[in-house]
């Protein structure tokens, strides 16, 4: 088996599980095109199908009440749900109010399609491209822990694997210790789009550094430094524990951990870009220390606060770049910023689906250390 990407020709030789059936639930209909087209490209010699989407509904009743629908057979096959659970631009219509779906919706629809195979398919893999409740994903004092409650009902309806991105903490699926669960990371396709998309970077500790906005991203930034041999710095959060806000401790200041970022491009790397305040006041304390231009990484741009104070970010100079995948949903207005770019994740996926649905092993995909040291050596740096 070959390291490649590109090369699947010794996973098409094996046998698959069973036909190959792809769901896309409400909102991920574009992200599941595109999927797809590199399935039936992947496949053109061994197969010769029009799709392997298998299409679905989840219509709503007027009290907001739903039902999932599957329109085709999905008896014997290998079927790979993509389910989007923060997609708010999908709305329904409840006493006549529109409502935008929320991840509760969303999740739940996910069970009422899984609820309607009737135990009929070989294998479920669920696909989830953000782990749904994956924020609340341990307990303190007496609350709910929901993430974990979500894997073992999946678990319990006869989903075998479980595939996500970015999970907020990956420790989670000792929550199901006896069914699949794989945490990917799209650190090889960030460093491609980053070189593609400023090719004057260097990737040398002279002249990069990677910093984690909090002690919690760590382990995701060293192995960026790590893969790139990059030095390595950190901010860690001093927060005010005497008050609560919208369910947190608020955060009092950043302070900073590591080597000199004078002179140096920044390469910020999180799981997530939520209202956006913690990275920002991060630039901000980085171009205050001299650091030259300033790029994020993150799997998942949710701007639940809107993308004007990334405007000013980027009109002050504070950000240069962020880069988001396609995973999850995007606002219509986010492609056109100058400060954005768009991350593609549907051509690995498709090969993770390929690779699985022929039983084969899909460490390589996961790990793409050579994938990334290539690139580098590319580049001459």
């Amino acid at each position: 088996m070959t390291n490649s990407y590109h090369d699947v020709t010794a996973t098409d030789a094996m046998p698959t599980v069973g036909k190959l059936s792809v769901i896309s639930m409400k909102g991920c209909e574009k992200f599941t095109e595109r999927i797809d087209r590199y399935l039936r490209e992947m496949r053109k010699d061994i197969e010769d199908v029009d799709s392997y989407v298998t299409h679905v509904t989840c219509p709503r009743f007027g009290t907001g009440e739903g039902k999932g629908m599957i329109e085709e057979t999905v008896r014997g096959h290998d079927v790979y749900i993509i389910c989007d659970c923060f997609n708010h631009g999908v709305t329904y219509k409840m006493y006549g109010y529109e409502n935008h779906m929320s991840p509760d919706d969303h999740y739940q629809d996910l069970k009422r399609i899984i609820a309607a195979m009737g135990g009929k398919a070989r294998r479920i893999t669920v696909v989830m491209t953000m782990l749904y409740e994956g924020r609340q994903h341990r307990r303190s004092g007496r609350e709910s822990l929901d993430a974990a409650l979500m894997l073992q009902e999946l678990a319990g309806m006869g989903v075998t694997n479980i595939l996500t991105f970015d999970a907020h903490d990956p420790r989670i699926s000792n929550a199901i210790p006896l069914s699949g669960f794989d945490d990917i990371q799209p650190t090889y396709q960030m460093i491609k789009a980053l070189s593609k998309s400023v090719p004057d970077v260097k990737f040398n500790k002279f002249d990069t550094i990677v910093i984690s906005p909090d002690e919690g991203g760590m382990a995701r930034c060293m192995y960026y430094s790590s893969v790139l041999q990059l030095d390595l710095g950190m901010f860690y959060k001093r927060r005010d524990y005497s008050r609560v806000e919208n369910g947190k401790n608020p955060i009092v200041a950043h302070e900073y951990l590591g080597r000199e970022v004078d002179g140096k491009d920044v390469i910020i790397v999180d799981d997530m870009i939520s209202s956006g305040e913690s990275i920002i006041d991060v630039a901000t304390k980085l171009k205050n220390k001299g650091a030259k231009r300033i790029f994020a990484f993150a799997s998942f741009g949710l701007f639940v606060n809107g993308l004007e104070v990334f405007d000013r970010a980027y009109e002050n100079g504070i950000i240069d770049r962020i880069f988001t995948t396609n995973l999850i949903y995007r606002d219509p207005g986010l492609a056109d910023r100058e400060w954005y770019y768009e991350v593609d994740m549907s051509k690995y996926v498709s090969l993770l689906i390929n690779t699985l649905n022929h039983d084969d092993t899909i460490s390589h995909l996961l790990d793409p250390v050579t994938k990334i040291q290539n690139l580098v050596a590319k580049r001459g740096n």
